[in-house]
């Protein structure tokens, strides 16, 4: 029994060293990667040049001390307007490959099941139309540097003010997992008093290799595409590592828009991870 019992305390101790280890190993990556927004943004630029193995454009090349262009990924960032009604616009390579490293890892040890926002309370709830899993950074994380870059290249594309937008969600989808066709505006008042109604999204693409997982419009265009494998009518877009889609949840008109109603197809192998800003109409703080 006494043998039995050392066995047990033996392999324990041996699981609990094991899982600071990895902590550790976590935390250090981490922390590399904020070192690595320095004054100059050395490995930054290095991370850019060797995406896809192309070299940088020239414009990109030639940042030299200037933060902000870094920041903005000015010359690399491509957008591209796939649709008018609703206002959707694709921005190519709007994440390095290290900011989506980057976001993946800080937001894995704290995944958990996603929830909707209960039309009557404003609370969040469970519920089978979202069987995802995320998280979502804090007000000190957005301080971060790799993090602050993000949201004022957010706020520079969208033309929303920093402090419209809500904490950024960090979420991953796994096979047989999908998000079905909602709105992002809210059809309650509770959320309405922390900053007005949603206006816009960014939603931003931090894997590949991911079969299905599309996010679609069901109401943009009237052309056919794949969604996690099905054939729909509407607008797919492929979930491509560091490409972001900007779209409206109102329109010009000042009105909530409802042919910016969107879902998550379903991931048909890979894991899908994405990161999402919500804006405001006005300070969310």
């Amino acid at each position: 029994m006494a043998s039995a019992m050392k066995i047990v305390i033996f392999l324990l101790t041996l699981v609990t060293i094991g899982m600071i280890f990895g902590s550790l190993l976590q935390l250090a990556f981490i922390r590399n990667l904020e070192d690595s927004y320095g004054s100059t943004f050395p490995s930054f630029r290095r991370s850019l040049g060797s995406q896809n193995g192309n070299q940088l454009p020239p414009v990109i090349s030639g940042w030299g001390n200037d933060k902000e262009a870094a920041i903005l990924r000015i010359g690399y960032v491509k957008p591209e307007i796939i649709s008018w009604s609703p206002r959707i616009i694709v921005f190519h390579n709007f994440l390095s490959a290290e900011e989506c490293d980057y976001l993946r890892a800080v937001a894995k040890p704290r995944l958990k099941v996603s929830t909707v926002v209960d039309a009557k309370t404003g609370k969040g709830i469970k519920s089978n139309v979202r069987t995802s899993s995320g998280m979502f950074l804090n007000h000190e994380e957005r301080k971060y540097p790799m993090v602050h870059a993000i949201e004022k290249r957010i706020a520079t594309y969208s033309q929303v003010p920093i402090e419209n937008g809500e904490l950024i969600q960090v979420l991953r989808y796994e096979p047989n997992q999908f998000y079905r066709p909602h709105h992002d505006y809210f059809s309650d008042t509770f959320n309405l008093k922390r900053g007005g109604q949603r206006v816009a999204t960014m939603l931003m693409y931090l894997t590949d290799n991911v079969e299905g997982g599309e996010t679609f419009f069901p109401l943009a265009g009237s052309e056919e595409c794949s969604c996690g494998g099905k054939m729909v009518k509407g607008l797919c877009v492929k979930p491509n590592k560091g490409d972001a889609v900007l779209f409206w949840s109102m329109g010009l008109d000042g009105q909530s828009d409802p042919s910016s109603i969107h879902g998550g197809c379903e991931v048909l192998s890979g894991e899908k991870w994405s990161a999402t800003k919500w804006m405001r109409q006005k300070a969310t703080s």
